[in-house]
């Protein structure tokens, strides 16, 4: 046995572990009839295992181990701890020698590392149920969303459509350059109905360059005097913005439309430039005058019937136009039917690809010979089901053939006037082909009985998936009876054990009440006295004895009880073996069956 230290820090320091270790979500640490080691080592292994930490080591752990085990288990930990790069030191010897002090600290941060580690798992796993439910589903909140989305988004692009900028003015091509970049910024602004006043944060000078260089010649010499308040700016700006608006003109769209600006605009041009104007349009109108003809007449006349013939064009158009429209709704309800009835074929084609993938997975569970047995019967089954249309089309056809021959023989009989005797010959045949019919609907009935007995013994037949659950419901009942019959073995235990003190205590209370009784008669004389002396020893010696008895019966049980638990620890690491052994024959037959797989795609 391993040295440990007992004292109250090391008493204070396995209370707190322990609460750590139940904080953390090892619920054991409660059991009271485990041992510190065990406690504080399954914790330990457990909080390792749960920071799923990739480790080459085998952290079995086993209760009641021995000292080999101990040791091993220890210092399979201390080699751990290193590679998850915890920051404590710790050796075997004091996990070995309950060292609670350098233990705490080593326990605290595997717990610390464990709660994050499953943290972690816990937000990472969330969050991918999360993403796999919005792949396939979606809430009542984001469908509303959804629709309020496409109405605001229509809402919006309608709104931008209205309030669009509209172009109403263009720059001529002949008029004067612009040079600097605040005068094209404002010709621009004023393109599309917009009046803004110059900045004010420059400087006088910077003003009158400016001013110098936008206004043309005419326009020179007001511009060449500086405003001294801001009646003389906006002034100048307004004067400004008239000579920008002459070299411009209204667009297509805004063509007969005389708004006041642009009233103003025209009055408050020079008065030299509108004479010129006047004089311009006098001159195009005497041209136009000179140039009208007589035939001007004939020019009417074809304008006219070319309007009639582009009218009747135009309604042709239309009517052809009406045709395709008609023609395109027509194709796009079979469209529309076609895509309906391809969806309802691959939704069937999918159903029956389960189906089958069903089938053969459960073909591949199930017996072969049960298999065989079932297909036999299957394609039985579908002969006779062939058997019997051949024969209802058949019996269809003869029953046909006969009514005729009947028609053809009632009319021979109304000729020849002979009816009654074709008649009894008639229902003869009918009654005998009922009675083959009768016999034959039997034969199949009592074949379709023998079908459904078949299929039920197949059917009370457990596949291997129905085997599995019987065995795993079985093993958790008997783990259930065991558990109900130690419970059960241990108040036994506790009851003979309790009865058998009861016994000893009711005899020791029946010695002590007779030597109390006993006691002053025999001080009264010596010879009372030394009989009384020797049979105290007597008792004393029989007391001893009983003694002696029950110690070799005690020690006799505590080696069966080492006996047995020996032998408990080697079922266990037979157990341990066979679920190894049983964990590799599988890895191996997975192995086996992608091999097999591999084989028969390349053969395929």
């Amino acid at each position: 046995q391993v040295e440990t230290r007992e004292d109250e820090e090391q008493n204070v320091k396995l209370t707190e572990i322990l609460e750590l270790l139940v904080a953390a979500g090892y619920f054991r640490a409660r059991i009271k009839g485990l041992s510190p080691f065990d406690k504080v080592v399954g914790g330990m292994t457990w909080c390792i295992t749960t920071c799923s930490f990739d480790i080459d080591v085998d952290l079995l752990f086993q209760e009641n181990s021995t000292i080999g085990q101990k040791i091993a288990l220890t210092e399979k930990i201390v080699s751990v701890l290193p590679k998850m790069k915890c920051p404590h030191r710790l050796e075997p010897h004091q996990i070995q020698g309950l060292d609670f002090i350098h233990i705490f600290p080593v326990v605290q941060w595997l717990v610390k590392r464990a709660i994050e580690t499953r943290e972690e798992m816990g937000d990472y796993i969330r969050s991918y149920s999360i993403s796999q439910f919005q792949k396939t589903h979606r809430l009542p909140e984001d469908d509303e969303f959804m629709q309020r989305k496409e109405k605001a988004i229509k809402m919006v692009t309608d709104i931008f459509e209205v309030y669009k900028p509209q172009r109403k003015y263009k720059r001529q091509k002949g008029a004067e350059e612009l040079l600097d970049e605040e005068s094209k910024v404002h010709a621009t602004l004023l393109e599309y109905g917009r009046r803004y006043g110059f900045s004010r944060q420059a400087g006088k000078t910077e003003q009158a360059e400016d001013k110098k260089i936008a206004l043309p010649p005419g326009l020179a010499a007001a511009g060449k005097a500086e405003p001294c308040d801001e009646d003389d700016l906006q002034a100048a700006e307004e004067l400004r913005i008239k000579t920008l608006m002459t070299g411009m003109a209204a667009m297509a769209t805004e063509e007969g439309k005389l708004t006041a600006s642009t009233v103003g605009q025209i009055v408050g041009l020079q008065s030299d430039e509108i004479k010129q104007i006047v004089s311009e349009y006098a001159e195009k109108q005497s041209e136009l005058s000179a140039e009208e003809r007589p035939e001007r007449l004939g020019a009417a006349q074809q304008h006219r019937r070319k309007v009639a013939s582009l009218n009747k064009q135009i309604l042709q158009k239309n009517k052809l136009l009406e045709e395709l429209q008609a023609k395109c709704a027509d194709l796009q309800a079979k469209c529309t039917e076609a895509k309906k009835t391809l969806t309802e074929v691959k939704s069937s084609s999918e159903k029956l690809d389960k189906e089958l993938a069903a089938l053969e997975t459960i073909e591949s569970q199930a017996d072969s010979s049960i298999l065989q047995s079932l297909r036999a019967l299957v394609a039985m089954n579908e002969n006779l089901k062939s058997q019997e249309q051949e024969f209802k089309a058949h019996c269809r056809e003869e029953m046909e053939r006969l009514q005729q021959d009947i028609e053809n023989l009632k009319a021979e009989a109304v000729e020849n006037g002979e009816e009654q005797e074709p008649n009894k010959i008639i229902e003869q045949q009918y009654k005998t082909e009922k009675d083959k019919l009768q016999k034959i609907r039997l034969l199949l009935a009592r074949r379709n009985r023998e079908i459904a007995i078949l299929q039920r013994k197949i059917d009370e037949v457990p596949s291997r998936a129905e085997l599995t659950q019987y065995q795993k419901r079985f093993i958790e009942l008997y783990s259930q009876v065991s558990a109900t019959h130690k419970e059960t073995k241990q108040f036994f235990t506790l009851y003979n054990t309790l009865d058998d003190k009861k016994v000893y205590l009711e005899k020791e209370v029946n010695l002590l009440n007779s030597i109390h009784d006993n006691f002053h008669q025999a001080m009264a004389s010596s010879g009372s006295r030394e009989q009384f002396l020797r049979q105290m020893e007597q008792i004393v010696e029989g007391i001893k004895q009983n003694r002696m008895k029950m110690e070799k019966k005690k020690q006799e049980n505590k080696m069966r009880r080492d006996q047995l638990n020996d032998e408990y620890l080697e079922l266990l690491e037979k157990q341990r073996l066979y679920f190894k052994t049983v964990k590799e024959f599988k890895e191996e037959c997975r192995k086996n069956e992608m091999l097999l797989s591999k084989l028969k795609a390349s053969s395929s």
